[in-house]
Formats: structure tokens, sequence, C-alpha cells
């Protein structure tokens, strides 16, 4: 388990940002091989409205358990119901799914760079120093939802 201190400098809503805004360029700037034809491509808007949602309500249970959001902030209680009966992150697969959504809504290959960029981002950068924290914060609690449930899906 990963125990370095967390890292400064942008929030996760900034890197999302920056990837879908990189992969809305990639495929205006780099046009390569389209992947998805329309009709097909409007399949993306499921992936982007469930994204949301899932990135809502899961934010929303935070408030509701009075624990902040911020990351790297320490936790007043340890949310388990909602959708982190299913994934211990889910405000993070839900801005995996809107990129993967916008992804497959442009069509087109280069746009795909992004979403493996931003994964790799938000889980070194964030989810293993944010699950290192929770363990000290909650330990056999923690551990126990840990074992139960999966880190993305």
């Amino acid at each position: 388990m990963e125990t370095d201190a967390p890292p400064r400098g942008p929030v996760p809503p900034v890197f999302f940002l920056l990837a879908l805004l990189g992969a809305i360029a990639a495929h205006k700037l780099v046009p390569v091989m389209q992947l998805i034809h329309a009709p097909w491509n409007y399949i993306g808007v499921i992936g982007i409205a469930a994204g949301l949602a899932i990135a809502v309500v899961s934010a929303g249970a935070f408030a509701r358990a009075g624990t902040p959001i911020v990351p790297f902030t320490e936790s007043t209680s340890l949310v388990k119901h909602g959708c982190y009966r299913f994934t211990r992150n889910p405000m993070y697969l839900g801005m995996v799914l809107v990129l993967l959504g916008v992804d497959v809504l442009l069509g087109s290959l280069a746009p795909f760079i992004f979403l493996p960029l931003f994964a790799f981002i938000i889980h070194n950068r964030f989810i293993i120093h944010e699950e290192a924290m929770l363990e000290a914060r909650f330990g056999d609690d923690y551990r126990k939802f840990k074992s139960q449930v999966r880190r993305w899906l």
C-alpha cells in the first residue's frame, strides 16, 4: 500500500476537463481514422448520461453523509451505500464513462488516447493515496469494505 504524502496540485475535475478538451482537440486537429460512424456514434450519449448520473448521485451520497468531497481531506464517515455498493470510486468511474461517451460520440481514433491517460493519472495520483488515508482512518471497517467492493467495477 502506498503511504507517501499525497500530491499537491490540480484536483480530479481539472484532469477530467483537460482530458475532455484534449479528446475534442485531438478529434479536430488530428483527423485519424473514423472508428464509429453515425448513427452508431450516438451511443456515446448513453455513456455521457450514465457517467454524469453516477458522478452526481455519488457526490450527493458524500453530501448526505456530511463528509468532504475534496481529495486528501480527512473523511468524517465511510460512505458505503448507493453506487458505493458496486465500486469504491464511483465519481471517478463517472468521469471515465463521460470521457468514453465523448470518445464514442466523436467516433475517431485520436480522442481515445486521453481515456487511459486520465484513468492512469487518477489511479496513481489520487486513488492510491485516498485509499491509504481511508485505511488509516477507518481501519478494519475500510479493509472489509475494500475486500467486498471493487476499486473500479
